[in-house]
């Protein structure tokens, strides 16, 4: 059987010159930090200063969580990566039935700015970044933080992240969607323009792919998706009155590393290519930094086994370092110990180490782009993009990205792809080492992180306490003010920071939206 990649493109044994025999380096490579940028957005790169460590991290408590991130802060990580508990991520507070056994469980809980205080207790909020995994309530959590900076008399043009924000891959592939598409992306387009009057250095999005990828997607259809998606919310941030390259700037985007090297590789090298001559030739921005497609990257959750887990280390290391050769601008290296439960303080300091021996024991960061020329790269750099963009046509032809989602298109591709890898892993086809080749009779005793369940109860007397001490008559007057323009036209992170301010919870102010809003219902919920 010939040899194939992730994306079912044929691998050759043996790549030379005839590969390249008709390849334009001018054309295609140019120089790094020039466009396309296919050899990287910053023409120096790792050499002068390395990629952003950041670990994503949050459980239980804000208190708790405070003191991880102070951890890791102390373990030399460069920027915060902010986990959300599952309620949070659907605006519910902890007090709602629906929250009931899943408060603090997947990240940390938060429910108000008294949350978000203890959260970044301590934590000068004008000297790290903050990446915050957040996209239904993502306006929510950012105006938390802008008013917690405040606090802290820090100037919101001092405060430097991103918010994901990326609301569309949530309907494709992971389910923490709330309102409709039309209404999401109108949310997405205020965050725009507030972030550019008000927070004019934070990262308004960051378009994922890591989400669909890990539901399924070859790295062929994570590019693609990725980038219909980012092409629908830049289409829909002009047609609300914005000029591109106003907040085209501030767009991020963010994948995952899988061990498959060489293709990952690859697949960050068409992407930024890819993104560079969308927004340069379809949609006319005249700002290099228009053109930049910057990007974080986690290691592949998804490759990650609950059996014989010591083995993910190697996994991440490979991982980690196919991001770093494909030219990532941070980075998120998994731990150990994740397919099993939440991250241990050592498994997270392990996995921050990993990143740091890649930067300063080995030498990728001592020259830029080291795979460029290389006949398989760049062979499979041309390949991924044309697969990609046919991909990516395919979505436009029926209407863009939310079309194709409201027919489940990208759902159905991702889920095909996801049915192939099983069948693969279940006959033998494809190797998972410690799962279905090289096993052993039990593992060895491994004590994970486990959440105190009290902590749920701990969060709602902290809810009855703050509903208790607040005026509630000009909170429930505040409410009214988003839903009158949630109504109309107006942006809505304006009223929302005011009831924000007054203590208003992350699930009143969603509620807020949901009453003129209502909630989405995919075509196969029933």
């Amino acid at each position: 059987m010939a040899a194939e990649t992730e994306s079912g493109l044929p691998f050759e044994p043996v790549y030379d010159p005839t590969a390249l025999a008709d390849w334009d380096a001018t054309s295609q490579l140019a120089e790094p930090g020039e466009y396309p940028f296919t050899r990287g957005v910053y023409p120096s790169m790792y050499t002068g200063r390395p990629w952003t460590m950041r670990q994503y991290a949050g459980f239980g408590t804000a208190q708790e969580s405070n003191q991880r991130y102070k951890q890791l802060l102390a373990a030399g990580t460069m920027g915060l990566s902010v986990a959300f508990d599952l309620p949070t991520q659907m605006g519910y507070d902890s007090d709602h039935p629906l929250a009931h056994g899943e408060v603090g469980k997947v990240g940390v809980a938060i429910d108000s700015i008294d949350d978000m205080r203890v959260l970044f207790d301590g934590i000068p909020l004008d000297e790290v970044t903050t990446s915050m995994t957040i996209n239904s309530p993502a306006a929510i959590l950012l105006l938390l933080y802008q008013l917690v900076a405040e606090e802290q008399g820090i100037s919101p043009d001092k405060l430097g992240g991103t918010i994901q924000n990326d609301v569309l891959k949530e309907y494709i592939a992971r389910g923490t969607y709330i309102y409709p598409p039309a209404q999401s992306l109108r949310l997405i387009t205020d965050i725009f323009t507030y972030c550019r009057a008000e927070i004019p250095t934070w990262n308004t999005i960051s378009i994922s792919g890591y989400h669909m990828a890990e539901a399924g997607a070859t790295p062929v259809q994570e590019v693609a998706f990725t980038l219909a998606n980012g092409i629908e919310y830049v289409r829909a941030a002009v047609e609300s009155g914005q000029d591109v390259d106003d907040f085209a700037p501030r767009l991020a985007f963010f994948f995952v590393s899988r061990t498959s090297i060489i293709e990952e590789v690859a697949k960050f090298r068409a992407a930024r290519r890819m993104w560079a001559r969308i927004m340069k030739e379809r949609f006319g921005a005249n700002d290099p930094k228009s053109w930049m497609l910057r990007f974080h990257t986690q290691t592949a959750g998804v490759q990650l086994t609950a059996q014989q887990p010591e083995v993910n280390l190697v996994r991440v290391a490979i991982q980690g370092l196919a991001a770093v050769l494909g030219g990532t601008q941070s980075l998120h290296t998994n731990s150990f110990d994740e397919a099993i439960a939440l991250p241990t303080e050592k498994a997270a300091r392990l996995a921050l180490r990993t990143q740091q021996v890649l930067a300063y024991e080995t030498d990728v960061t001592k020259t830029v782009d080291p795979f460029a020329g290389s006949y398989v790269v760049e062979s499979l750099t041309d390949e991924i993009e044309t697969a990609a963009m046919a991909l990516i046509d395919q979505v436009e032809e029926m209407g863009g990205a939310v079309a194709g989602i409201e027919e489940g298109f990208q759902k159905s591709e991702i889920e095909k792809s996801a049915y192939r890898v099983t069948q693969q892993i279940d006959s033998g086809e494809r190797v998972v080492v410690g799962v279905n080749k090289y096993t052993v009779e039990g593992d060895e005793h491994y004590d994970p992180l486990k959440v105190d369940p009290s902590i749920e109860s701990e969060q709602i007397a902290r809810l009855t306490k703050l509903k208790a001490d607040r005026d509630n008559a000009e909170v429930l007057r505040l409410l009214q003010v988003i839903r009158d323009t949630a109504a109309g036209d107006g942006n809505l992170l304006y009223p929302m920071r005011d009831a924000l301010k007054a203590r208003a919870t992350v699930g009143e102010v969603s509620d807020a939206l949901r009453d003129v809003w209502g909630t989405y219902q995919p075509k196969d919920a029933f």
